[in-house]
């Protein structure tokens, strides 16, 4: 049983009416009348235990946009239903200060009759996302007392990742179409598949002039090539400790996920296959064997649960793993942190074994704020920061030349940025027959 704020009002003014009246008639004069409303209210409340409830509406919901869950109260009773109602999901499925007004719903059922309500939510994390109870108050007539209970109706909401450089898909697509000789734009790079012959313009690599056929006409022609297809590629997602940190908003690891949801798609398009690998210490999540249309959803459903593990990497027993994963020359895209210590210490000792074998990527976020600092100037603290931030930029450059001299290509950007750099550098090779 629950008494409502009315019934207070009233108890306070019974009260003052009391005061007016000394003894204890005036108190029963008050009192019973009182008491008597309130048991009549709550003999007229519909109860809460018999009321069946059932969910629907969205299962799954990219990060950042919002997902309508619906609750149907049936009221069996034979009394109407006037009820206040909250559906509790815990605090990361709403965005900030919409929790409250959001979870409450009042509502009115006729005895035997169903009602529909809706649930708006708007999840700040990604994985799976379950309400916790649905509270219902139901009151009688006179709103002086309330019935109030519980009931359990479970429900799974999945986050996924926000694929926000989905963006820049359509301009990759386009480039690779040109690549690949679809267009009548027909790449001067040289790939490894013999495409065609046409003539010699100025600015062609002399090394894709074809000799006997110019000696058969008048014009020098050249060899026009296509990038080979069914090529393979380990996305290989770091998510140890330093994956953890947070780039303005954004963990690491989000932007290194964002950056292979758009790697994937075009490596798709391509005609390449693509397997993904999630280690720290040990493997996280796992993608093998999936093409055409079951690609890209098995990757998403693979890292939608996936959170740093705030352990150091193993990179020995990491790079054992890719090894296992890449049988045949690949190309391995590994998604780290540039910091010194950790690339020295357990990287670099490594990356020989990888580099005999494949051709390695290693991307990775830079943070913006770094670039800010470095720019900083006229105050002394500002000072500071310009040269703190100067030395990390310098350790940073050591670290990538290093990796660089043992023929890895790094690639080091901003969040929004390392999306479209690492396709354009994925690309690029394409382009020039490294993949």
């Amino acid at each position: 049983m629950a008494l409502t704020g009315r019934t207070a009002l009233l108890a306070a003014l019974g009260a003052l009416v009391a005061g007016l009246r000394p003894g204890w008639t005036g108190i029963l004069a008050v009192a019973v009348p009182l008491l008597v409303g309130v048991l009549v209210d709550l003999a007229l409340a519909a109860p809460v235990r018999p009321l069946r409830l059932a969910r629907g509406g969205d299962t799954t919901v990219r990060l950042g946009d919002e997902a309508a869950v619906h609750l149907t109260v049936t009221n069996a009773s034979g009394r109407p239903l006037r009820a206040e109602l909250r559906d509790a999901w815990p605090p990361s499925a709403w965005r900030t200060g919409t929790a409250y007004a959001a979870s409450r719903h009042r509502l009115h059922v006729p005895a035997g009759e169903r009602r529909r309500i809706t649930t708006v939510l708007g999840p700040t994390r990604r994985g799976e996302h379950r309400p916790d109870r649905v509270t219902v108050r139901s009151h009688g007539p006179l709103g002086l007392a309330a019935r109030q209970g519980g009931h359990a109706v479970p429900w799974t909401l999945r986050v996924l990742p926000p694929f926000t450089s989905r963006k820049h898909l359509p301009a990759k697509l386009s480039r690779l179409r040109e690549l690949d000789g679809r267009t009548t734009v027909l790449t001067r790079g040289e790939g490894t598949e013999f495409d065609s012959l046409r003539e010699y313009v100025p600015g062609d690599d002399v090394r894709s002039i074809d000799w006997r056929a110019t000696a058969r006409q008048s014009a020098v022609a050249v060899r026009t090539w296509r990038p080979e297809r069914d090529r393979h590629l380990l996305l290989v997602l770091d998510t140890g400790r330093t994956s953890a940190g947070r780039v303005g908003d954004i963990p690491r690891l989000d932007v290194s996920m964002d950056a292979a949801l758009l790697l994937t798609a075009l490596a798709s398009g391509a005609g390449d296959r693509v397997d993904l690998l999630a280690f720290d210490r040990a493997v996280r999540a796992s993608v093998r064997g999936r093409t055409g249309g079951q690609l890209l959803p098995s990757v998403v459903s693979a890292l939608t649960p996936l959170e740093p593990a705030l352990i150091e990497t193993d990179a020995r027993a990491m790079a054992t793993a890719a090894l296992a994963g890449a049988p045949r020359r690949s190309l391995i895209v590994l998604f780290t942190s540039l910091d010194a210590a950790p690339v020295e210490t357990g990287l670099l000792p490594v990356l020989p074994r990888l580099t005999r074998r494949h051709t390695v990527v290693v991307a990775s976020v830079a943070d913006p704020r770094i670039a800010e600092m470095a720019r900083a100037r006229g105050t002394v603290p500002g000072v500071y920061e310009a040269a703190a931030a100067a030395s990390h930029q310098i350790e940073r450059q050591r670290t990538a030349e290093r990796l660089r001299a043992l023929g890895v290509t790094v690639v080091e950007a901003p969040p929004e940025l390392l999306p479209p750099a690492l396709a354009d550098a994925y690309l690029s090779l394409k382009a020039s027959g490294r993949l």
